[in-house]
């Protein structure tokens, strides 16, 4: 596989400009103020959700005691808040080959006939599990 392309904002600001008639000062503008939007509240703990796309969260990491693998010391490791990205499924369907699942209609599945049950009376209780096949002697 080759090596993966880099990005850049200026690169996607000039693809949406060409895309959209747009001048690259506004589509610039445009993007960097969304960035800060979500940057602005994930700094206040909120989620964002992006149907289809992701969401993106802070959570809180616990403190914890970590060791240096090169002289093995213990090191305190403080309790910090990390960014978290759960991918949609959008994204998950495209980039990561997952084929794409069927979506359920909540009302037709809701209609769906509940599986017959056999006779009423005596049930027969079910088998017991059979071992699996060994060449041990024990």
């Amino acid at each position: 596989m080759t090596e993966p392309l880099t990005i850049t904002k200026k690169e996607l600001v000039n693809r949406i400009a060409d895309q959209t008639g747009q001048t690259k000062v506004v589509v610039k503008d445009i993007l960097q103020r969304f960035l800060d939007e979500i940057i602005d509240e994930l700094a206040q703990g909120n989620r964002l959700e992006f149907r289809e796309f992701g969401v993106f969260e802070v959570r809180g990491r616990a403190a914890r005691k970590a060791q240096n693998p090169r002289t093995l010391e213990k090191v305190a490791v403080p309790a910090k808040r990390v960014v978290k990205f759960k991918v949609g499924r959008m994204m998950r369907e495209r980039v990561c080959d997952e084929p794409e699942r069927p979506r359920v209609d909540p009302k037709k599945a809701a209609k769906t006939p509940e599986p017959k049950k056999g006779p009423v009376g005596k049930v027969s209780p079910p088998s017991p599990p059979t071992p699996p096949a060994s060449n041990s002697p024990f």
